[in-house]
C-alpha cells in the first residue's frame, strides 16, 4: 500500500497563517483524521509566541523536545519574554533571501518541528501545508517539519515539481534544494537555494519520508507530475476555484462573476486515470459531498472553511463570530479577488468591516513590506540583486523597476493573515495591523453545520457531521 492510500478520507485545509494551528490539526487527528497544520511563516509565528510570553508554555515544551537543545535555547534567549511585550512591537526576524542565513535556517528547523511535534503529540496522523510560492522558504521549513515526523506534506499555490526529490533527499540525510523562480537577465540560470542540515544543525540523521500530495487543479497537471519518479507525489488534493486561500488563475478569464466558467472544473475521470489516490477540495464540506466525491474515485475530501470557522481553529474568536453571524444573516459575502495578493494568484476575501477585506480599511493602511514572505528576486546582469513585492510602497516598488499597473489594490497578505491569529504587528506610532479573512466561496455546508450547531462548533463534531454520524458529545 502506498503512503497516501493510507492517509484517511478527511483532510483538514492548512489554512492561512497559523489558522490551521497545532490545536486543530491535533483536535481533526484525534478523531482518526488527517489534521494538518499550515507550514505558512513559521518562523514568525513561533518568534511572536514566544516574545507574547509564551502563554500556557507550549512553545517551550516543545522545544525542550526539539534535537539540538542548543539552538531551542538560541532561539529562547532571542526571543522569549516572560512577561510577554506589553504592548511594544514585535522584534523583527531575518528575511528570506537567496543567500543563506543560518540563524535563520535554524529558527525555520526549530519553529516547524515545534508545530508538527505540538500536533503530534497526542497521537494521529498529520501533516503539514507548505505554498509552492515560497520557495526561498522551503527547504529548512521541510526539513523541521519532517524532523518532527510529519505523516503528509501538502503543497500548491504552483507546481512542486521538486518536492518529492527534496523529501527523497532529507530521508536519506543529505542536503536538498529547490530551484527559486526569479526574474533574471536572458540567458542567467534560475538560482537555486539549498539546505544542508550538517552545517546548519551538526548532523543530518535519516527521516521518515511523509507521503507527499500535490494541490491541482486539473487532470492536466496531475499527469504531468506523475510522468517520472523525480516529479511523482504519491497522491493528488483537487483543488477547486471555490476553496479559500489562493486559487489556480483561470485557464482563460470568462464572463462570470468569479473569472472561472466550465473550461475550469477538473474531469475526474481522467483524474481516476492518473493511478494515484486523490481527494477532492472546494465546495465538497458535506456527507452527500464525500459520498460523491468517492463515487468518482477519489479517497475522500478536504474541508478548510468548516474547520476554520470551528472553536479549534487559531482564527481570534471574534474574527470567527463576526462570520459566523454574517452566515446567519445570510450575508456572509466572500470575493474572489484576482488582484489582492502581490503573487498574481487569485485569492479569496472576506468581506467584514474592520478587516483589510473592506475597502475603507484597505485605504487607512500605509503601504509596507516588512514580513516578506511574497517577494520576488530580481538579478540584474551584474549579478546583484533585490527583492521586489508589489504590496510595498509605491515608490520602492517603481525605484526596482516594477510595472506601475501592478500596485493597484494590492493587499498586505502576510501582515493581515497574521493580524487574524492576534500575532498582528503594534507600531510605536500606535498603528496596529488590521486582520484579512479568506474562506471559500460556496458557504457549502455552513448553514447545515449552524442548523445543527446554532452556537458554533468544535473540530469533532464537524468531522462527525462530514462522516454522517452523530457527535460523541456535545
Amino acid at each position: 500500500m502506498t503512503r497516501a492510500a493510507m492517509l484517511p478520507p478527511i483532510i483538514q485545509g492548512g489554512m492561512g497563517v497559523a489558522v490551521s494551528d497545532w490545536r486543530l490539526a491535533r483536535a481533526v487527528a484525534a478523531t482518526g483524521q488527517l489534521g494538518v497544520v499550515s507550514g505558512t511563516a513559521l518562523d514568525a509565528v513561533l518568534a511572536r509566541r514566544l516574545q507574547n510570553g509564551d502563554v500556557g508554555g507550549h512553545m517551550r515544551r516543545a522545544l525542550a523536545a526539539f534535537p539540538f537543545p542548543e539552538i531551542a535555547a538560541e532561539l529562547l534567549d532571542t526571543y522569549f519574554l516572560p512577561e510577554g511585550r506589553a504592548g511594544r512591537p514585535y522584534r523583527p526576524i531575518p528575511k528570506t533571501t537567496l543567500d543563506r542565513n543560518p540563524k535563520h535556517e535554524r529558527l525555520s528547523v526549530a519553529a516547524n518541528f515545534v508545530e508538527v511535534w505540538l500536533a503530534k503529540e497526542d497521537g494521529g496522523a498529520v501533516g503539514i501545508n507548505f505554498l509552492t510560492k515560497l520557495q526561498m522558504a522551503t527547504p529548512p521549513a521541510m526539513y523541521g517539519a519532517m524532523l518532527a515526523g510529519a505523516d503528509a506534506v501538502l503543497m500548491g499555490a504552483g507546481i512542486p515539481r521538486e518536492i518529492p526529490r527534496l523529501m527523497d533527499d532529507f530521508a536519506a540525510g543529505r542536503a536538498g534544494g529547490v530551484s527559486v523562480d526569479a526574474i533574471v537577465p536572458e540567458g542567467t540560470p534560475t538560482p537555486r537555494l539549498v539546505f544542508d542540515p550538517e552545517e546548519t544543525l551538526g548532523a543530518a540523521p535519516r527521516l521518515p519520508r511523509p507521503a507527499f500530495l500535490a494541490i491541482v487543479t486539473s487532470e492536466t497537471l496531475a499527469g504531468y507530475l506523475a510522468r517520472t519518479d523525480d516529479t511523482r507525489p504519491d497522491g493528488f488534493v483537487v483543488e477547486h476555484h471555490s476553496a479559500g486561500g489562493h486559487n489556480a488563475p483561470p485557464r482563460r478569464m470568462q464572463d462570470t462573476e468569479t473569472g472561472y466558467g466550465p473550461l475550469d472544473e477538473a474531469n475526474l475521470a481522467k483524474m481516476a486515470a492518473v493511478g494515484l489516490p486523490f481527494w477532492l477540495a472546494g465546495s465538497r464540506a458535506t456527507a452527500e459531498g464525500l459520498r460523491d466525491a468517492q463515487s468518482h474515485g477519489a479517497r475522500g475530501i478536504q474541508v478548510g472553511s468548516l474547520f476554520a470557522l470551528s472553536r479549534d481553529s487559531g482564527l481570534r474568536d471574534e474574527l470567527r463570530e463576526q462570520m459566523l453571524d454574517h452566515a446567519r444573516a445570510g450575508q456572509l459575502h466572500v470575493r474572489t479577488d484576482h488582484r489582492a495578493s502581490p503573487t498574481g494568484f487569485p485569492f479569496k476575501v472576506v468581506e467584514v468591516a474592520g478587516t483589510i477585506g473592506s475597502r475603507a480599511t484597505y485605504e487607512a493602511r500605509p503601504r509596507l513590506c516588512d514580513l516578506s514572505y511574497l517577494r520576488t528576486p530580481v538579478i540584474d546582469a551584474e549579478g546583484r540583486t533585490r527583492y521586489i513585492c508589489a504590496s510595498e510602497p509605491e515608490h520602492k516598488y517603481l525605484d526596482k523597476g516594477g510595472d506601475p499597473a501592478d500596485l493597484t489594490d494590492r493587499l498586505c497578505l502576510c501582515n493581515g493573515l497574521m493580524a487574524a491569529v492576534g500575532l498582528g504587528q503594534e507600531r510605536p506610532d500606535g498603528y496596529v495591523e488590521a486582520p484579512l479573512l479568506t474562506l471559500g466561496s460556496s458557504g457549502t455546508g455552513v448553514a447545515e453545520m449552524l442548523e445543527r450547531f446554532p452556537d458554533g462548533w468544535s473540530a469533532a463534531e464537524l468531522v462527525a457531521t462530514l462522516l454522517g454520524e452523530e457527535p460523541a458529545t456535545r
